[in-house]
Formats: C-alpha cells, structure tokens, sequence
C-alpha cells in the first residue's frame, strides 16, 4: 500500500485549513493509501479531546466527524512531541488514533518518497 502524507499546522485560527487537511485526508483513505496527519505548531491542539468538537465550516461536515471518520478508518494522526510540550498539553486525553511522535517519526514515513500536502 502506497503511503500519503497530509501536514497541518493550523487549529482553530484557522479553521478552513483544519477542515480541508481532514477531508483531503479521509479521501486518500478512501483512495486506499497508508495515510497520517502530521499535527505540528497550533494544530497539536486539535488532538486535544473536546478541542475540535464546535468548528464546523460551512459546506463541509464538521471537524470532529471528519476526525473521527479518519481514526475509525484506519488514519494515523501523529503530534510533534515538542510542539505539544511548548503548549504544555496533557497527553493523557488524545483523540482516537493519535500519537506523539517526535520528528523522526514523519522523517521515516517520508523517506521513501509519500507524498505530502500541506496545510
């Protein structure tokens, strides 16, 4: 299975961003690809149960859904480590399917050539 790689660094200030990594995300579930989302800077706080649970943009389903449909199908959501200390977050309280990985981690997934979108 080929392997895609989504990055995101935006949370609640900016919310259509958030949105749109999820969606890409789920569709190259879909697609069959080994897919993860790459959570750094602001965006670690989205693996923070109850974090995502009010964005809703408009024309899309609201973000905890997209996440949850993510994890449920088979998504990985990985955190930096130290974007998620700096923030001073608990760990104990993830969303489903999330982990705090340190940057080998996406250097590893990426190293035999995933492609990656940014958001």
């Amino acid at each position: 299975m080929s392997k895609f790689c989504v990055s995101l660094t935006c949370a609640k200030d900016n919310t259509d961003k958030a949105t749109v990594a999820f969606v890409v995300a789920n569709a190259a579930l879909a697609s069959e690809k080994d897919t993860m989302v790459f959570l750094s800077t602001e965006a670690v706080r989205l693996a923070e149960q109850g974090y995502a649970d009010d964005v809703h943009e408009d024309g899309f389903a609201p973000l905890k859904e997209l996440m949850d449909l993510f994890a449920e199908s088979g998504g990985n959501i990985w955190v930096c480590s130290p974007c998620y200390k700096k923030r001073a977050l608990n760990a104990d309280g993830l969303v489903p399917g999330a982990k705090i990985v340190g940057g080998a981690k996406l250097v590893e997934f990426l190293s035999d050539g995933s492609p990656s979108v940014s958001y």
